[in-house]
């Protein structure tokens, strides 16, 4: 099942309060970008994002889950209602994620 755009819009809007917030369509779902650096992504209708240290502090309680067959698993976000805690949630991953590799 692919992600609607009305999700997508959603969790754009739920977002806006970062600046350097960007997506990429790719099979029907969104990766999702925070300053360059690929913090997670919408599937399925759901927000995921990488197990880093902080996400898992952040979320204790967060399950985890493939976005699609053959990939790592990633947290779910369930308090996708709090901008305020996406806003600290991906300020908090940003140091952990690697730097995109240069294209050649």
């Amino acid at each position: 099942m692919a992600s609607t755009k009305e999700y997508l819009g959603f969790v754009l809007e739920q977002l806006s309060d970062l600046s350097g917030i960007s997506y990429r369509a790719m099979m029907g779902e969104y990766i999702l970008y925070y300053q360059g650096k690929i913090v997670g992504g919408i599937y399925d209708d759901r927000l995921l994002v990488k197990p880093t240290a902080s996400a898992r502090k952040l979320m204790p309680e967060a399950p985890l889950e493939l976005p699609y067959e053959g990939a790592k698993e990633m947290l779910l976000v369930d308090e996708i209602d709090d901008k305020q805690f996406l806003s600290e949630l991906l300020n908090a991953m940003y140091d952990e994620l690697p730097v995109p590799k240069k294209k050649k």
